[in-house]
């Protein structure tokens, strides 16, 4: 079961990472450039750009919390 968990989170967080990236290509060709390689550029475009990038940012955020899940539902815990 936390494997499944893991696995859909992934889903979601790869989704919402090539949303996000589109969503900064639609603004500008300098915001898709920097979120591929440039740290915490998404970060910056998701606050500075909240209601064009809120969908994406929270498909990404629901999928950290299913892999995070997902993971402690599979790993025994050690006593």
């Amino acid at each position: 079961m936390g494997a499944l968990l893991g696995l859909v989170g992934l889903v979601l967080l790869i989704v919402g990472g090539i949303w996000l990236f589109i969503e900064g290509l639609r603004e500008s060709i300098l915001w898709a450039i920097g979120m591929l390689f440039i740290p915490f550029v998404s970060l910056i475009f998701v606050i500075s750009h909240w209601e064009t990038a809120k969908r994406p940012f929270l498909t990404q955020l629901g999928g950290w919390v299913l892999v995070i899940l997902g993971t402690a539902m599979s790993h025994p815990h050690v006593r």
